[in-house]
């Protein structure tokens, strides 16, 4: 047969490999291993010496490593930005890990048993994985132009790490309620990550002509109410058309690519409100707020929008324009947000970022009473994404009524 002109020291490997991954090292003994790899007993031990020298072979086997899930590469091209970087790798490796489960419940489980050689060559194989990290993690950061506050090969470290220990907690504890589910763990994995170890900007992807929104506005927090009134003040204090921006960018919720592609048509009103038409993505109306975060910013049909148009004198047909009287780029928009921003630091320890104006706007909508469905109407987002802020409406009521309470509290 093929397999047996195989040399026997391959086949005991591969034997072992097998038996392990389907159940455990512990439960398999050297008889298994034998058997399946078509070998008498004593040749394994001549070989190997015991059962606990085979697994240092197969620690000490790349290939091995590979179909283990412990040496995971995968080719950067089609990573749009850094959250999904991450979340695809963390998945594809926690697939991985979960397909040897049981390999990985008694590998951890019976380290204390190992000789020191067992456990050089276990932390050898995982330096290697590592290894693999460390560049997919240079290619995304580089193709992202995106700073780091450590190396790739510690965020690597860290990355496979957290991992790892989460893999360990799924596969050996029920009920531990620390995550919801593996994809809260993944998300918050992914948030730690933005926050914690990345440098991330909001032109990170301007280099490449790609979006502005490269991070997914699911991983980002709506903006406090005197931030946000005071980017309005600093916006109205530069001129019209930045007041009208920031109003449209907070009243309506809307991206720097929608802003971009709005024309003066756009912007009209009926009896009793203003709206935008929106041209891309899936086409849509959407209300422009009168109140923004509990202070009124004009009345209809008087704004700061209408009375931005009011009072041009110029004949382009974009509703927002640069000084040579073109169309306002999205890249124009974010020059714009960074001026108003400047200096302001988020309680998360950031500069407010583009993308949490529409954040701001659905958490708003969200207070207001909208049901998530009626929102993804308006905002032209996914129901699926608009759920995961229900939880911090929650949490701003919640914030609410406690200082409401706190109000009535009698005085002593």
């Amino acid at each position: 047969m093929a397999h047996q002109r195989t040399p026997a020291r391959q086949r005991l490997i591969r034997a072992a490999t097998q038996l392990f991954i389907a159940q455990g090292i512990a439960e398999t003994t050297t008889r298994q291993i034998a058997d399946r790899a078509e070998v008498n007993e004593v040749t394994l031990f001549r070989q190997f010496g015991s059962k606990h020298g085979l697994l240092l072979a197969m620690m000490e086997d790349p290939h091995v490593l590979a179909q283990l899930g412990l040496a995971l590469g995968q080719p950067t091209a089609q990573i749009s930005n850094i959250p999904q970087a991450i979340k695809s790798y963390a998945n594809v490796h926690l697939q991985a890990l979960a397909q040897i489960q049981e390999f990985v419940r008694s590998l951890i489980g019976e380290a204390g048993h190992y000789s020191m050689e067992n456990r050089r060559a276990l932390g050898q194989g995982l330096s290697r994985a590592n290894r693999y990290t460390a560049q997919y993690l240079t290619n995304v950061l580089s193709q992202q132009h995106v700073q780091t506050r450590m190396p790739p090969e510690k965020l690597a470290s860290l990355l496979n790490s957290v991992l790892l220990g989460y893999a360990v907690l799924e596969f050996s504890s029920e009920f531990h309620e620390l995550w919801q589910d593996r994809e809260n763990f993944v998300d918050g994995l992914v948030q730690l990550f933005l926050y914690g170890a990345l440098v991330v900007s909001e032109d990170m992807q301007l280099p490449n002509g790609a979006s502005l929104e490269g991070i997914s506005p699911a991983f980002y927090s709506d903006l406090p109410a005197g931030m946000v009134h005071e980017i309005l003040r600093r916006a109205a204090l530069r001129s019209d058309q930045d007041y009208a921006l920031a109003y449209v960018l907070f009243g309506a919720g809307l991206s720097a690519e929608e802003v971009a592609s709005l024309e003066r048509s756009h912007a009209y009103n009926d009896e009793r409100h203003d709206w935008l038409y929106v041209p891309i993505g899936e086409i849509r109306q959407v209300p422009l707020n009168q109140w923004i975060l509990g202070q009124r910013y004009g009345y209809h049909p008087d704004n700061p929008l209408s009375h931005w148009l009011a009072n041009r004198t110029d004949a382009a047909t974009a509703l927002f324009i640069d000084n040579t009287q073109k169309p306002l780029t999205p890249e124009g928009v974010l020059q714009r947000w960074q001026t108003w921003t400047e200096g302001l630091i988020t309680p998360l320890g950031q500069p407010p970022l583009l993308p949490q104006a529409s954040v701001t706007w659905w958490v708003e909508m969200l207070m207001r009473g909208l049901s998530p469905e009626e929102l993804s109407l308006l905002a032209g987002q996914p129901v699926e994404l608009l759920n995961r802020y229900v939880e911090r409406v929650k949490q701003r009521r919640a914030m609410e009524n406690a200082v409401h309470l706190d109000q009535q509290y009698p005085a002593v």
